[in-house]
């Protein structure tokens, strides 16, 4: 027995240097901790052994403390980590972030109400606005200061997103329409007019020049004649539809036509060749004429004194005049002007109204006739007798 207390003795001293041992920054393992258990197990069979082998005697010895040691070594917790301090933004950016959270959900809640409010409708940009603001406003209450870029032209209502600069003021996106069809006009192209802003298709429907032909808004080249625009493919001649060149235009009762249907179906006609007259010119027997053409209708001479006659609506020469008209001296050859006498079928001077075979003057009015002769009586009974 006092052996087996001097090796309890013993245990108890290598135990207590094991939990100094264990105290130290490498911690025993569970495997450690085990194979201890076996070898302590060991010695106490071997020290049972050896009791059964060679019996010695046993003193029994009572103590008033027995203080019992742990023989196991405490497993210590792996210590967590701390976590480094957080920087003041990072923990400004994690309430804003939890705030953003709460505002979307308040929002949702109120999207849900405003939808079952059927009886109570209200614009959807409106609320639109009311939210945006109230976003804004929670953002200052957190501190985060808003910036606005400007306040918009349309709502009054400052900009703190994306902005867009046109008609030297500031717009939302969305606030930045076209003033006729209310379409949201963004980045792309307008045309202003009286500080106003339009889409392309409204402003040439409502401003752009139209077509004197089709009607249609001209957009790109505008070509003005007669007092009004036109497409120039559009300007064309009225008669045969051809597009005017160089030459230019003519003007008839407020339509365009090229000179050569101008002239074919407007210009004066020349009264001896019916084609236009275009230059020079004769005015003569409520007509024009070129002066090549204004000729005596039967021989075709000019009139170089100017002095002409009429008949029919033509020009004539004296002699072809008085021709047509049976005005002509039988006798003679040349016009009457004066008085005459008319005897077998034809016309005579007074004193080219003789006999045909003594020349003696007819003045008396008395002649035979013969094979379209005039005789006197003497000459007649001379020439003819019975």
């Amino acid at each position: 027995m006092e052996e087996l207390d001097a090796l309890l003795e013993e245990l108890e001293r290598s135990t207590l240097q094991d939990s100094d041992e264990s105290s130290s920054p490498a911690p025993l393992s569970l495997d450690e901790h085990c194979r201890k258990e076996s070898n302590l197990t060991e010695t106490s069979e071997t020290l049972s052994v050896q009791n059964d082998a060679s019996p010695l005697p046993v003193q029994l010895v009572y103590t008033t403390h027995i203080q019992e040691h742990n023989i196991y070594s405490e497993v210590q917790e792996p210590k967590k980590a701390p976590h480094p301090p957080k920087t003041s933004a990072a923990a400004q950016l994690d309430e804003l972030m939890a705030h953003l959270c709460e505002m979307q959900t308040q929002v949702a809640v109120k999207a849900d109400a405003s939808k079952k409010q059927t009886a109570n409708k209200q614009d959807p940009k409106a609320s639109l606005d009311s939210m945006l603001g109230g976003l804004e406003q929670d953002l200052q209450d957190l501190g985060v200061a808003t910036v606005p870029k400007g306040h918009c032209a349309s709502c009054q209502k400052p900009i703190a997103g994306k902005v867009i600069h046109a008609l030297g003021q500031a717009w939302h996106p969305e606030h930045f329409v076209c003033t006729h069809c209310k379409e949201e006009i963004g980045s792309h192209p307008f045309f202003e007019r009286s500080g106003l802003a339009y889409c392309p298709k409204d402003y040439h429907h409502l401003f752009s020049p139209r077509c004197a032909y089709c009607a249609a808004p001209i957009l790109d080249k505008v070509l003005t004649a007669m007092n009004q625009t036109w497409h120039p493919e559009h300007f064309f001649c009225s008669h045969c539809g051809e597009v005017f060149g160089a030459e230019g235009f003519h003007e008839k009762d407020k339509k365009p036509y090229c000179r050569k249907d101008f002239l074919a179906m407007f210009s004066p006609k020349c009264g001896g060749c019916n084609r236009p007259v275009l230059e020079n010119y004769l005015s003569a027997m409520d007509t024009v004429w070129h002066p090549e053409c204004f000729v005596c209708g039967d021989c075709f001479s000019s009139f170089p004194s100017g002095s002409f006659f009429e008949l029919d609506g033509r020009p004539y020469c004296e002699l072809h005049y008085h021709q047509r008209r049976g005005t002509l001296c039988h006798g003679c050859g040349q016009p009457i002007t004066g008085r005459c006498i008319s005897a077998i079928g034809h016309k005579f001077h007074p004193e080219h109204f003789v006999c045909a075979f003594c020349l003696t003057q007819l003045s008396k009015g008395i002649f035979k006739e013969q094979d379209d002769k005039t005789y006197c009586q003497p000459c007649f009974v001379k020439l003819f007798p019975l």
